[in-house]
């Protein structure tokens, strides 16, 4: 060294990785693959959903209200098959834990914290074997994901069966008339078989948030349902054939094959590069999970809450589609096709936004607050916790889910104000221009008006019972089935008062679904509090109401005002649809503005 010359400063020791930064890390990337998720399958739905928007402009040309309303029942078939079969195991499997994440914990937590212990030789030998002990978690994971996932088609071959027996059995006089009704039934049967083919590809990919695949498989899926839809159709009317409701069986097995050769494609490509099977096979377990697998396919605590959701998840259905066996025992199959129209427009926005929202949601809050173990709900049993240890391992993950939910429902209560203030006006005169003025005067625009100040409603409850449906343990479920089957009573009473006592048709059911979604959204936000309140997070429902809200709600009055003033009225037809309907638009622009 020169004689003068300073000695370099030994280089900064690099920052300690803590858990927090992990954790925040972990966070970080679950929020943006569910947002990245959200967003994809929103635009997925907006795509398909135009698709058939404009393919069934064009059916209504051909159908009359009576083959509408039977297509509604045998959709309603058809999807309660798919709910039966898969829907507990698919919120079982979302909710499963990882073997790679605990194994990586696990070493994480034995690794030496000497660091004078280990060399360069030992660490790169320790760092290929978590390599290898990672790719077969994951492929085991994977496997163990798949197994499940095939026991939906054994469930999916017996509802099949028995709900079709049931339909058939009891059916009335007139839609048992409908020509091709049998034909068309077991088409529908066939078509969910081939849907529930695809579901090991479905959910291994789900699991593995690759949304791309999804959307490729819906899009193309439904493409093919339209196009052979309409071309059964079309084909029939140029050959002056009754063909009754079989365009739409054709249509529907068209959906299934496409979802299956689309899902097989991704599914088989991803289980070549990752070493696992889509057919059954046993699962290789860790050294700690020989008794965790019945007969080593299927993983116990997965099947244990399956079955726990089973109930909760029958109950659901029914709540869900029971508008529309309320409405197909108690009214015609031409009010049966009324209300369908209702309720395909007016479902056109929870069906876009909504429902992608939802299944993401309730993906990224099950996989975000995975590792709570947290069991008690008294908020001052865990304020002891807290104090004991001075913050919370959870607090992280808990807050960001408190603040994400919120945020969500805030979103969904600003959007709800644009829905009631403008819906009951514009929707049913766009029902007049799409569908045409029969459609408009057999009273779906009155009924659609209606739909309009149910929506919000919708959406708030289909956010609030994914998050409930995410963390809830097995006897919170149970009693959410329990309550949920007194909802159900209460909602076939009132829509009996509704459509046979009062004999309001259409609107009265919306009324009817309006009671009993209050009630749903009512026990689902005393969990919600009581959720956080037991994990040291406070909850304030006041956060979701927007700002100045009593400046909205007078915003909301002076819009109807002026409408009612230019005689624009809730529900009506008009003579000059076009100009009301632009009269409209210019009276709803500083209302949007404002919101």
């Amino acid at each position: 060294m020169a004689s003068g010359q300073k000695p370099l400063p030994p280089p900064p020791p690099p920052p300690p990785r803590t858990e927090e930064t992990g954790a925040g890390a972990a966070i970080t990337a679950k929020t943006g693959s569910a947002v990245r998720g959200a967003s994809l399958l929103i635009v997925l739905q907006i795509a398909s959903r135009a698709v058939t928007f404009v393919a069934n402009q064009l059916l209504l040309r051909f159908l009359t209200a009576q083959l509408l309303g039977v297509s509604t029942q045998l959709e309603v078939y058809y999807l309660s098959v798919l709910f039966f079969a898969r829907e507990s195991l698919r919120v079982a499997i979302q909710r499963q834990g990882s073997s790679s994440r605990s194994s990586s914990s696990t070493s994480t937590s034995t690794a030496p914290t000497d660091k004078s212990s280990s060399t360069a030789v030992t660490e790169k030998t320790k760092s290929d074997g978590e390599d290898v002990d990672a790719t077969a978690a994951t492929a085991r994971d994977s496997q163990s994901v798949v197994n499940i996932a095939h026991l939906s088609l054994a469930l999916g071959l017996g509802a099949a069966v028995g709900l079709g027996w049931m339909y058939m059995r009891y059916v009335d006089a007139a839609t048992a008339g409908t020509p091709y009704l049998e034909t068309s039934l077991r088409i529908y049967g066939v078509a969910a078989i081939l849907e529930l083919l695809s579901e090991p590809s479905f959910v291994v990919l789900q699991h593995r948030l690759r949304f791309g695949p999804r959307a490729a498989a819906e899009s193309t899926a439904t493409f093919l349902r339209c196009v052979a839809t309409f071309g059964a159709a079309n084909w029939a009317w140029r050959h002056d054939l009754d063909l009754g409701v079989l365009p739409f069986a054709c249509g529907q097995l068209a959906y299934g094959l496409g979802l299956l050769t689309a899902y097989a494609w991704y599914g088989l490509g991803l289980a070549w590069s990752e070493g696992f099977s889509l057919l059954p096979r046993r699962t290789t377990p860790k050294r700690d999970d020989n008794d965790k697998y019945v007969m080593g396919y299927f993983y116990k605590p997965t099947l244990r809450l399956a079955s726990s959701l089973t109930t909760q998840s029958l109950v659901k259905h029914v709540l869900t589609q029971g508008d529309t066996f309320l409405v197909s025992v108690l009214s015609d199959p031409r009010s049966q096709g009324v209300y369908a129209l209702a309720n395909n427009y007016g479902g056109l926005l929870a069906r876009l936004v909504f429902q992608p929202i939802e299944e993401s949601s309730r993906n990224y809050f099950s996989k975000l607050l995975s590792t709570d173990t947290l069991t008690t709900t008294d908020p001052a049993d865990s304020a002891q916790e807290v104090n004991k240890t001075g913050s919370s391992p959870r607090s992280a993950a808990v807050v960001q889910a408190r603040d994400n939910l919120r945020a969500l429902l805030r979103f969904y209560v600003l959007l709800g104000i644009l829905v009631v203030s403008i819906g009951p006006y514009a929707a049913p005169l766009l029902v007049q221009i799409v569908a045409g003025a029969r459609w408009s005067a057999s009273g779906a625009g009155g009924v659609l008006a209606r739909y309009c100040l149910y929506v919000p409603l919708l959406a708030v409850n289909g956010v609030a019972e994914a998050f409930v449906s995410s963390v809830a343990t097995k006897d919170q479920i149970h009693r959410q089935s329990l309550w949920m089957g007194l909802f159900s009573v209460a909602f076939g009473v009132a829509g009996f008062a509704a459509l046979r006592v009062l004999g309001l048709g259409a609107a009265g059911l919306v009324y009817a679904n309006a009671v009993n979604m209050a009630c749903r959204i009512a026990w689902s936000a005393g969990f919600i509090s009581r959720y956080f309140a037991g994990r040291g997070v406070a909850f304030t429902w006041g956060a979701v109401v927007p700002d100045g809200a009593a400046l909205y709600v007078a915003g909301t009055a002076a819009l109807w005002s002026a409408l009612n003033g230019l005689g624009i009225s809730v529900g009506g037809t008009s003579p000059q649809v076009f100009r009301d309907l632009a009269t409209v638009a210019m009276c709803a622009v500083p209302h949007v503005a404002l919101v």
